[in-house]
Parts: C-alpha cells; sequence; structure tokens
C-alpha cells in the first residue's frame, strides 16, 4: 500500500471514530486488534489487511472505497 493511500485511509478512520466518539481503545475492541494497531493505523505506520478494512467500512456503515478515497 502506497503511502498516499495509508495517509488517507489513516486520517478517514480517524475522522470517522472522533465522529462516533468513539475512543481507540473501543475501536480496538470493536475489531478485535490491540489499542496500539489503531494508533499505528491512525498514523499510517501499519499495512491493514483488506478484510479489516471491511470490517471498519462495515462498522461505519460506509463503503470501502470510500474509506480509500480523499475528502477535498
Amino acid at each position: 500500500m502506497s503511502q498516499d493511500i495509508r495517509q488517507i485511509l489513516s486520517n478517514n478512520v480517524k475522522n470517522l471514530r472522533i465522529q462516533k466518539k468513539l475512543s481507540r481503545e473501543e475501536l480496538s475492541l470493536i475489531l478485535g486488534v490491540d489499542n496500539s494497531y489503531i494508533s499505528k493505523l491512525e498514523k499510517g505506520k501499519i499495512n491493514i489487511t483488506l478484510d479489516k478494512i471491511e470490517m471498519l467500512a462495515n462498522y461505519f456503515d460506509t463503503e470501502v472505497y470510500l474509506l480509500l478515497k480523499k475528502i477535498s
């Protein structure tokens, strides 16, 4: 995954998490991952699997492609 796409995904996930008023810990429990995973995800420091991207999209009631789309 390119750094640009990682950054777009990380920004979108963080914004959606904040809009839902979720802590990183709460989101990590929903995804079944460690809290540090969410922190790294939101900083664009990890390669997330397609399965996790799909889980995020389902949880946030959005489409996968929208998580990867830059919001201008």
